[in-house]
Order: C-alpha cells, then structure tokens, then sequence
C-alpha cells in the first residue's frame, strides 16, 4: 500500500492518503500537538470527508471534547496502543 501525502486546506500537520478493500482513508500523527492542534486538524480533515471514506487519527489521549463536538454526524472509534497513544478511526454517518 502505497501512502500518499496530501494537503489538507488550513490544516498544519501532514495528512497521508491510501486506499484498501476500496476504502479511502487518511492518516496523521497528532501526538506531539497541544491544544487546540489536535482538535483543529482534525475538523480539517473531517469537513472534506466522504462516504467512503475514513479518517485515522494518532492522539496523545483520548480526544473527548472532539467527540463532543462530531457526534452527530460521525462515528468513531478508538483504542489505546502498546505505546499508549490513542488510535482513533472516523466515518461520516
């Protein structure tokens, strides 16, 4: 699988674009963000999103407050790694 980087409009981390099982999805990395970067990144990404599409965000906790603020139109999903960062996975409704 081959990542791809892609600009997000206003976003200020890299966001990184592939495809698999015919969904698109795209990826970055805020673990090393304070806020409010984490929560604005991940607005960026989410406003552009598709149906078929999903968003993989690495977090240095549990992002509530975002949840907070998407719930009504997005899922999401999250799991705590090895290393003790959050993976957080994002589909539109």
């Amino acid at each position: 699988m081959k990542k791809e980087l892609v600009k997000i409009p206003h976003a200020t981390l890299e966001f990184y674009k592939y495809e698999e099982d015919s969904i698109v999805y795209y990826e970055f990395d805020a673990t090393e963000c304070q806020s409010p970067e984490p929560m604005v990144n991940s607005i960026c990404i989410l406003q552009i999103l598709k149906e078929n599409e999903r968003v993989i965000g690495r977090f240095f906790h549990e992002p509530f407050p975002l949840y907070q603020r998407i719930s009504t139109h997005f899922n999401y999903e999250a799991k705590q790694l090895e290393d003790g960062v959050f993976q957080v996975t994002f589909s539109k409704k």
